[in-house]
């Protein structure tokens, strides 16, 4: 296939995540990436707060989802996830995205755009012949708070690590608000 009917079969699919849609944190940077000749998204992210039930077996297909906000979140809407009797993790994952990109040179000019705007964790790989750019924030946070049903921080710690979630959060939408001017004066 080349380049141009994979970017229109790509973008042409129903969004397959969890959510079903683009975040709203991301969808102008996705917007300008597909608007362009030489690139389109696979995937992105604009980065979230999760708690997950994570079962003994570790299967990802067994895992429940008791929370998921792609914004900041707070103390009461975390202990009102909080019922399970199984080990339940509080993550804040950054944002990531996927790039295509028509050449080599195209991936590298994006890849140098992704760093200027701190994305530290940016490389390209190769996926069926096809250059590919991964990039990821580095702000991530992933703890246990309960073990099979017992909470295992009081809430003064639970409050720590939820004001350190949100603050990855702050930091995660500047890299983005840095990124989205660096592909519309920068980049292209």
């Amino acid at each position: 296939m080349t380049f141009d009917l994979d970017k229109k079969n790509i973008l042409g699919k129903i969004d397959k995540s969890k959510k079903g849609e683009i975040d709203e944190g991301v969808q102008e940077i996705v917007d300008i990436i597909n608007s362009k000749e030489n690139y389109y998204t696979t995937s992105s992210c604009s980065g979230r707060i999760i708690l997950i039930e994570i079962p003994e077996s570790w299967k990802k297909d067994e895992s429940k989802w008791l929370l998921i906000t792609h914004s900041k979140t707070d103390l009461a809407e975390i202990k009102k996830a909080l019922k399970s009797k199984e080990d339940i993790w509080l993550k804040q994952e950054g944002a990531i995205f996927h790039v295509c990109c028509r050449t080599l040179e195209d991936a590298e000019k994006l890849i140098i755009a992704a760093k200027d705007s701190g994305f530290k964790r940016t490389g390209m790989i190769m996926v069926d012949k096809r250059f590919v750019v991964e990039i990821i924030s580095t702000e991530n946070i992933s703890t246990i708070i309960a073990k099979k049903g017992k909470i295992l921080v009081d809430d003064a710690y639970l409050s720590v690590l939820i004001n350190e979630c949100n603050a990855k959060m702050d930091r995660n939408k500047e890299k983005i608000g840095k990124f989205i001017y660096s592909l519309k004066n920068k980049l292209f």
